[in-house]
């Protein structure tokens, strides 16, 4: 396994990107716990988030989950968007 990961850092060219984009990554982890420390410390916002959840997860399951003509939808949006992640369109 390290040999595999050795051989691919290897690979790339600009290793500074990768340093840049991960010290980017964890900087956004930070910015988001902190945000999200912020919101919980509000009394009402909680709950009301709760309940914003909640509602998106209802209509998630309405719109793509509780139907087999939509579930077939939902597969091929995800295909599509795993095609184009992986640079094939």
């Amino acid at each position: 396994m390290f040999a595999d990961l050795k051989e691919k850092w290897d690979a790339i060219e600009d290793k500074s990107t990768v340093f840049l984009y991960g010290g980017g990554a964890i900087v956004a982890v930070w910015l988001s716990s902190i945000v999200v420390e912020a919101i919980n410390s509000v009394p009402l916002l909680p709950k009301v988030m709760e309940l914003v959840g909640l509602g998106y997860t209802g209509w998630f399951v309405y719109r793509y989950l509780l139907f087999k003509s939509s579930r077939k939808e939902l597969a091929s949006d995800i295909e599509a968007l795993k095609k184009k992640i992986a640079g094939s369109i």
